[in-house]
């Protein structure tokens, strides 16, 4: 059964109400063998131009991927910001943006500030989410972006635990390539304020969602006698001298650096003392880094239901003339 929501801009044009259907269907999509897929449908017979009667276009999610940024958020102090006319400034480039303000990849960011007065992160938050979703109406906007205007309307970013995360407004089925969501931070040409806010020091979906953890077997055992460096493996790991590495066998896990690698294939010589246990081979494995899920992927911002039906809703929220 269908769910209709109505909406209204409460703030501009209270009363106008325009309603939003979602509802669940299933059908063929190109690109997807002949299968059929369950798709989630949202669609309204609002415009996004009254004058001109322009339909918006039904939305049909079958992915729930948006790429995002997060600060470190080593730079709160008590989860405020001191701003002010020399620390101000960003770009950002959302998804696949190739245009940016005259031709330069990025879009300018300019939040407000109170002469270094202390701003709570979430007003920051906030203003900087307004400040992105304005771009597309804005007079940095470049046509050549304009498969990307949901990515910038429908932005949203928070301020929690003393971070702040910035959430590109589109959904994919990938985090990186030719079809990501993803969201790139640089520093403003001036009174840039990303150091301010953290994002010197960023984690984000691409970078993890295009990390390889590789691994490899354990083929020789591995005796500890105190002094024993040597490590034979299956190989393909890619690791060099200095890399960090994880051994493992279930029960044990130990973390080493390597001293260097070869001249045999798989073979790891390990700075003397790292390990203190002894491993099997054919029982243990190597991973390069950190141990974690070879198929590990970037949570999705959307892990429920709910909030992708509430994407749904905020694009086409987002695109509704509200003004009759």
């Amino acid at each position: 059964m269908a769910l209709n929501v109505d909406t209204q801009d409460l703030v501009n044009y209270p009363g106008n109400n325009k309603r939003v259907t979602v509802d669940i269907d299933s059908l063929v999509p190109t690109g997807y063998e002949g299968d059929e897929q369950i798709v989630m449908v949202v669609s309204t017979t609002a415009y996004s131009d009254i004058a001109n009667r322009t339909a918006i276009q039904d939305l049909y999610i079958t992915e729930a991927k948006s790429g995002w940024i997060k600060s470190s958020g080593f730079d709160s102090k008590g989860t405020v910001f001191k701003l002010d006319d020399t620390h101000k400034t960003f770009r950002i480039a959302l998804d696949t943006t190739i245009s940016g303000y005259n031709g330069s990849g990025w879009y300018n960011i300019t939040l407000e500030e109170d002469d270094a007065a202390n701003l709570p992160g979430t007003d920051v938050a906030e203003d900087m989410e307004t400040k992105i979703r304005a771009i597309p109406t804005g007079g940095q906007w470049n046509t050549g972006d304009a498969g990307l205007i949901m990515a910038y309307k429908n932005c949203s970013v928070e301020f929690e635990n003393g971070k702040f995360k910035i959430t590109s407004g589109s959904i994919s089925d990938s985090y990186t390539g030719l079809d990501k969501s993803a969201v790139t931070l640089v520093s403003g040409t001036s009174n840039d304020c990303l150091t301010m806010l953290g994002f010197d020091l960023t984690i984000d979906s691409e970078t993890l969602a295009g990390t390889q953890v590789r691994e490899a077997e354990l083929v020789q055992d591995y005796p500890y006698l105190g002094d024993y460096t040597k490590l034979y493996t299956s190989g393909g790991t890619g690791s060099s001298t200095g890399d960090a590495m994880a051994i493992t066998d279930g029960s044990n896990t130990e973390y080493f650096i390597i001293s260097s690698v070869g001249p045999g294939v798989g073979e790891i010589t390990v700075v003397s003392g790292s390990l203190s246990s002894s491993y099997t081979a054919e029982e243990a494995k190597v991973q390069l880094l950190r141990m974690n899920d070879p198929e590990f992927e970037p949570t999705s911002a959307y892990g429920t239901v709910d909030s992708i039906g509430r994407y749904g809703l905020k694009n086409m929220i987002n695109q509704i003339d509200y003004s009759s």
